[in-house]
């Protein structure tokens, strides 16, 4: 399985490797390789047009085929681009995310897994965090004393929290990165999209009053399930809570960093294993402040998934849960009316042969590092 995603930060393309198979109920999974491709600058500009959305979503589609073109797999599972992901009164009524199936099927040759999050949206979820997916599965044999919460700081912060009796809860808790990456992109008029190594907000003290004007987002109060996005936590959002005060750029970060440290911790709480993963575990305040915070907070590297890699290999899965006839999302994460089969197949050069569908119950991942010998067995395989 080739995974694809590039994440709300547009910073790069991620992808991932894993041979999946199937040991009865459970989902064996190992990861072969993850790398980030650059995202190319001209496809940072949020489209404003129908051309214009026409126009990325090709240019998406087609740099998701060359990416996944260097790579040997069966078959390619994308969750693309999100570029709106439309929430009102706390229900989520639509979400779009381009990079166009079929250029990375004419690149590749392999058939496509795609649109991946639309379907949970339709039965009344909100597609998100489809990470609740593996998580739930993953954290099952972490969670068997005490709850344990799985924690992806992209862009937007998302959690899963699984507990010994109780149903997988799943949600956004607000921004990771993308206030602070707001907030370097103007003050270093674009010169910087991010705060390398947190070298601002190292440098930085919290600003109580901001902090407090932040922390009042009703965003917060709101119950689970939920989500957000760039559409509400913005430039603009930065510009309209800062009005009338005056702090200096260090103390800015810093005050951002706490406001994702915090807003996590809440959800969090009682938790007595935290596995984080996602681009802000590269940001040495970030994880300073979550530290302070969560003391038993871990890198997903540290229990088989790599930091940097885990969105992708997400992808993979769930894409392998299609392929085998499987539901792919958590509807006690994602607010869905039940289980769902998830996305699209686009074909690759030859017809698809989808295997026979599974019909036990998937309760368990078991991450391997050790290579199957190749015997063909009486596991599935993609």
């Amino acid at each position: 399985m080739i995974g694809l995603i590039s994440g709300t930060s547009m910073d790069a393309v991620d992808v991932a490797v894993a041979d999946l198979s199937l040991d009865g109920a459970t989902v064996v999974l190992e990861p072969v390789e993850h790398h980030e491709h650059p995202f190319p600058e001209e496809l940072r500009t949020a489209p404003t047009s129908a051309a214009e959305v026409c126009a990325l979503d090709t240019r998406l589609g087609r740099l998701f085929g060359a990416v996944a073109a260097r790579y040997p797999g069966d078959l390619v599972a994308s969750l693309g681009q999100t570029v709106h992901h439309w929430v009102e009164d706390g229900r989520c009524l639509g979400t779009l995310q381009l990079g166009q199936p079929a250029w990375i099927a004419e690149a590749t040759g392999l058939p496509v897994v795609a649109d991946l999050r639309v379907r949970d949206v339709a039965a009344g979820g909100h597609g998100a965090p489809l990470a609740s997916t593996l998580d739930a599965l993953w954290l099952a044999g972490f969670a068997e004393e005490g709850p344990a919460v799985a924690l992806n700081v992209g862009g937007i912060a998302n959690i899963t929290v699984v507990a010994p009796g109780e149903p997988v809860t799943a949600y956004d808790t607000g921004p990771g990165n993308a206030l602070m990456d707001a907030a370097m992109t103007v003050l270093t008029s674009g010169l910087r999209t991010h705060d390398v190594d947190g070298e601002f907000a190292l440098r930085g003290r919290v600003h109580a009053e901001l902090l407090d004007r932040l922390l009042a987002d009703p965003y917060y109060a709101l119950p689970a399930p939920k989500s957000t996005g760039k559409e509400h936590f913005n430039r603009a959002y930065l510009d309209r809570v800062t009005e009338g005060l005056v702090l200096p750029a260090e103390d800015l970060l810093a005050t951002l960093v706490e406001l994702t440290a915090r807003t996590v911790a809440a959800g969090c709480a009682g938790a007595g294993l935290v596995i984080g993963s996602g681009g802000g575990m590269r940001n040495p305040a970030l994880v300073a402040a979550l530290r302070r915070h969560l003391p038993d907070l871990r890198g997903s590297d540290e229990l088989g998934l790599p930091v940097d890699g885990k969105e992708a290999y997400l992808a993979a899965l769930l894409g392998f849960l299609t392929w085998h006839g499987l539901p792919a999302n958590v509807p006690t994460a994602t607010g869905a009316s039940g289980p769902r089969l998830l996305g699209s197949i686009t074909p690759g050069h030859e017809p698809p042969r989808l295997p026979r569908p599974v019909t036990t119950a998937i309760t368990g991942l078991r991450i391997s590092h050790q290579r199957r010998p190749e015997d063909g067995g009486s596991r599935a395989r993609t």
